[in-house]
């Protein structure tokens, strides 16, 4: 055997193995980046149809979701919503159990902290680890490996999960173990804080330009100047143009998260008006038909209440 067969076939011995459950917008990239990354991933979608495109590119595919995890294994899930995780997670078949004492599940998903707790209790009581870890950025961001990380949970599952998730994460933050939901509070107050800064863009904006100043003009001088970061350079951009499609984030999943937000609020005794009027002002934007366009719509709602709405001119 030649030296480079033996060090493949070393390789391939050594890889670890990885589940990966969720294959929207979002799981596809991060999975993709584990391939690349030499990980032995296998796949579920609950649409079967969005596990070809991995399978092509070497992930193995499950033909039932506890196919996806090996016992004592590492699973990371990327779903849509509350139900969605707790049905993969604790319905029959599930990670809980397909992962057996030992393993590993962690969430990346947006949910409510309740459920989070819930859920870490959950797998506890089938001696499975559970580590919260919702992440911040789009899709094209998954697809470059510079998504953020924040996570909370036990040191140890961080410690194993941290070379995972560093296939598709330029940058970890950490809330501790005090408390596992700690970090999906984080991660709704950063999408609400997201959602404010579109409103504000699209009220300014269309203030603008309803007094005739064009509103491109206009974001490109705040991006450059007041307002120079990330969010508001791209989010910004999109709401100048009234470039909503295709949706990187929909504002039907936008809509769910500050929903998220105003009853964890409501549990914690925190008024958020501003999180009321952003749920509102989603609610009428699905209500109208664009829940599948990008949630920066917003800048649409706003531009319709004003009277200029370019989808009908």
């Amino acid at each position: 055997m030649n030296n480079h067969v033996r060090e493949r076939k070393t390789r391939a011995m050594t890889k670890q193995h990885v589940g990966f459950v969720g294959l929207g917008a979002m799981g596809r990239p991060m999975a993709e980046n584990l391939l690349k990354a030499g990980f032995d991933v296998t796949v579920w979608n609950r649409s079967p149809d969005k596990m070809q495109a991995l399978v092509d590119q070497g992930a193995r595919k499950a033909e039932r979701l506890a196919e996806v995890a090996k016992p004592h294994g590492i699973v990371l899930s990327m779903l849509a919503d509350d139900a969605a995780l707790e049905e993969v997670a604790l319905g029959d078949g599930g990670l809980v159990e397909a992962l057996s004492p030992g393993g590993l599940h962690v969430s990346m998903s947006t949910i409510h902290p309740e459920t989070a707790r819930k859920l870490a209790d959950a797998h506890a009581e089938h001696e499975v680890g559970y580590l919260a870890a919702p992440v911040f950025g789009r899709p094209d961001m998954a697809a470059a490996g510079k998504l953020f990380v924040t996570w909370s949970g036990w040191h140890s599952y961080k410690e194993r999960a941290q070379p995972v998730c560093a296939a598709f994460a330029q940058g970890f933050y950490d809330y501790g173990s005090d408390d596992v939901a700690a970090a999906n509070v984080v991660k709704l107050a950063g999408n609400f804080m997201l959602a404010s800064a579109m409103e504000a863009m699209g009220e300014a904006y269309a203030f603008c330009e309803q007094q005739g100043i064009a509103r491109e003009q206009v974001n490109a001088q705040m991006t450059e100047t007041l307002f120079a970061c990330p969010a508001y350079k791209n989010y910004g951009d999109l709401i100048a143009r009234h470039a909503y499609a295709p949706a990187g984030f929909t504002a039907t999943l936008g809509l769910k998260d500050i929903g998220l937000a105003l009853d964890a609020g409501r549990q914690a005794k925190v008024p958020m008006p501003l999180a009321s009027l952003l749920r509102d002002r989603l609610l009428s934007l699905t209500a109208r038909g664009h829940g599948d366009k990008d949630w920066s719509a917003l800048g649409l709602a706003i531009a319709h209440d004003a009277g200029n709405d370019p989808t009908e001119r």
